[in-house]
């Protein structure tokens, strides 16, 4: 509605999301209809979009932040800042954690990081934590979908996971025809 969507749209998509009814079939047996009281159906070509408006007041929060960036791919969430001595990280972060918590997502602090890069990388900072009073470790080294950031005093990303990764494959693949292939 803040968007000045048509209400008789909004009608159409409220229908639409609300009267979902689902089953599960295992080999030939098919499961009682059950209804679906939330979510967006999956492969759906409004899925990404009606995702992407309804996460989007997330990826404002770092307006208030100048030079701060909150970077969205899918469920991942990047946070870049300026600086971590003046506070600009920690806010960020909490004022994300609080929009997450309107919209009924949480942080997984089990997989989340800090990681700091610039002139300054090698000095403790302070510990960021959750509101449910779990701390954020700093580390070296950090994976953002498959790019692997590491502390440095200018930004720089690691390869040998890639490296390793391609090593392991061409391996299996020598060892399955062996070196008298063509």
């Amino acid at each position: 509605m803040k968007r000045h969507v048509p209400n008789k749209l909004l009608d159409i998509l409220e229908n639409w999301l609300c009267g979902s009814h689902a089953c599960v079939k295992w080999d030939n047996l098919w499961s009682y209809m059950f209804t679906i009281n939330f979510g967006v159906r999956q492969r759906s070509v409004l899925s990404p979009v009606l995702y992407a408006i309804f996460i989007d007041d997330v990826c404002t929060c770092s307006k208030f932040y100048r030079y701060s960036y909150v970077i969205f791919y899918d469920d991942d969430i990047l946070l870049l800042a300026p600086s971590v001595t003046i506070g600009i990280l920690e806010s960020l972060f909490t004022s994300c954690e609080v929009e997450l918590t309107y919209l009924h997502m949480a942080v997984n602090s089990k997989k989340s990081c800090c990681l700091r890069v610039g002139p300054h990388c090698n000095k403790h900072c302070k510990n960021i934590s959750t509101s449910g009073g779990h701390l954020i470790p700093w580390v070296d080294e950090m994976r953002y979908l498959c790019l692997y950031i590491v502390q440095s005093r200018t930004f720089k990303c690691s390869l040998d996971h890639a490296k390793r990764s391609f090593y392991r494959a061409a391996n299996g693949i020598f060892g399955r025809i062996g070196r008298m292939a063509s």
